[in-house]
């Protein structure tokens, strides 16, 4: 799966669910391609994308970066949202799990997305991390292990060190 292109499709796709005054960044740090289904992959993508633009103000910013290093493929959604606290963490990713309906801007949810991303990022051997404080934002973080990725870049950091994010399984 071609990471740069998957990036582009589901940024376009996120724009039509915001606001023009929401910016979207794009920051690829690797050509590196991920072994996967480009379905699966683009439906977890797409989940945390939209994720973050129903919970970040509409003079917000989001930014989906991909990068590689010599633990595997790291692909992000960051977003100057609302953010989660700390005793929701463990439960996002539970199938119907909702922090707080009435916070949600636009039309709701059922719970599911970030179920969907778990399950998707568990049939590629990866792991979700989440890093959210309240009033501040939110960093979902997608880890790949090194087997999972291809391409020229392949194992090369092409990035500085990620951030320390808590896991959630």
């Amino acid at each position: 799966v071609n990471v740069s292109t998957l990036i582009d499709e589901v940024i376009r796709e996120a724009r039509s669910h915001g606001d023009d005054a929401m910016r979207i960044e794009r920051d690829v740090k690797s050509d590196a391609d991920l072994l996967g289904v480009e379905r699966e992959l683009h439906s977890a993508l797409a989940n945390l994308a939209i994720n973050a633009i129903k919970y970040t103000p509409q003079d917000g910013r989001i930014k989906i970066r991909w990068y590689v290093d010599t633990r595997g493929g790291h692909l992000e959604v960051e977003d100057t949202g609302i953010g989660i606290a700390k005793e929701h963490l463990s439960r996002l990713t539970e199938r119907f799990y909702r922090v707080d309906k009435s916070r949600v801007r636009g039309a709701g949810g059922t719970g599911l997305g970030l179920a969907i991303v778990k399950h998707a990022l568990q049939r590629h051997d990866a792991t979700l991390q989440i890093d959210s404080k309240p009033g501040r934002g939110s960093c979902f973080s997608c880890h790949f292990p090194p087997e999972r990725v291809s391409g020229t870049a392949g194992l090369i950091a092409k990035s500085s060190a990620a951030p320390s994010l808590s896991t959630v399984d």
